[in-house]
């Protein structure tokens, strides 16, 4: 282990640079900074998001002696939904957040994130956004945009929104990726998300970002379901030099119908033998209240600041990664 950063301090001035760039873009746009607490009472229900937790002794409905577990933050999203729902405009933050997963060339468990949210937009208006930022910061004057079912048509030859494990598991074996684990999964979105990962991951956003929009609606459990196809979500994400870089959504306002989504995610935990995750009850109430129609977006700040510098590992846009922290 080294006690030295491991960004050089030329690399920190560009990082700087991009940092003010954002936060110009979003002045003009009149978009305004918030700031969101890092440990929140509840956490995320998804399935393949862990959190990190500790101990607080101090809990007003707890004895001093008693312990109540705060979850460190994977995004600030349910707390910027508050805010909206109380009545906040648009609006954007700059903060840490924090993924219990391993760190590799692209994450590190403490990470920097960009996420904002847009009243009135869709997720169509929010990928013109985010490509009008990336032209900013990365020099992008071009964009694809293509339906994810689309584009497993285009790249895989199947159709995702209507498949089944046979046929899933013929492919993944026909480009030598099948494994036990695989063999024994009977769920289709992990089988899925395994074929995007390994098979079109690598394939797209090549020369300019690629948005891949419509995701299945059981892959995107914080989005409006289309209302012209049932079975696809308005989730987007945008992929650029085999880097996932954003996703975002047509963001779900029916707290009824947001409460059955995580109910169904901690039943997939379950399943997976997760414990349950504690539903976030202050964003269900914020929801009843009323969230005005919007979409949102998280990007990854030091994913976008790889790019910018064109470095190929995210411990060179950090001062001190997990490892030397």
């Amino acid at each position: 282990m080294s006690w030295q950063p491991t960004m050089h301090w030329q690399h920190a001035k560009q990082r700087a640079n991009a940092l003010s760039q954002i936060r110009a873009f979003f002045l003009a746009r009149d978009v305004i900074e918030v700031d969101t607490p890092s440990l929140s009472h509840a956490t995320v229900t998804d399935a393949h998001l862990d959190a990190f937790v500790t101990q607080f002794n101090y809990s007003q409905d707890s004895h001093c002696d008693e312990q109540s577990p705060l979850y460190a933050q994977t995004s600030p999203e349910f707390a910027m939904k508050r805010l909206l729902a109380a009545g906040y405009g648009c609006c954007y933050q700059i903060c840490k957040a924090f993924r219990h997963e391993q760190h590799g060339r692209f994450h590190n468990p403490e990470f920097t994130m960009l996420e904002w949210y847009r009243i009135g937009f869709d997720h169509f208006d929010l990928m013109d956004e985010v490509a009008q930022l990336m032209k900013l910061v990365l020099g992008c004057n071009n964009t694809e945009l293509i339906s994810y079912q689309n584009l497993f048509k285009r790249e895989v030859e199947i159709d995702p929104l209507n498949t089944d494990k046979p046929q899933l598991i013929a492919l993944i074996s026909r480009h030598n990726k099948l494994s036990d684990w695989l063999l024994a999964e009977d769920s289709i979105d992990t089988l899925l998300q395994f074929i995007m990962a390994e098979l079109i991951e690598p394939n797209i956003g090549k020369e300019i970002p690629c948005f891949v929009y419509n995701f299945p609606a059981s892959q995107a459990s914080l989005a409006k379901i289309s209302t012209t196809d049932p079975r696809v979500a308005e989730r987007f994400e945008c992929y650029f030099h085999g880097i996932e870089l954003a996703n975002g959504f047509h963001e779900l306002t029916d707290a009824e119908q947001q409460r059955q989504r995580f109910k169904q995610d901690n039943a997939i935990r379950l399943q997976l033998g997760k414990t349950e995750a504690v539903i976030d009850d202050n964003f269900i109430s914020a929801l009843e209240h009323g969230l005005p129609a919007c979409a949102g977006v998280a990007l990854g700040i030091d994913r976008l600041v790889m790019l910018a510098l064109s470095v190929n590992d995210i411990d060179q846009v950090l001062t001190f990664s997990i490892d030397n922290a």
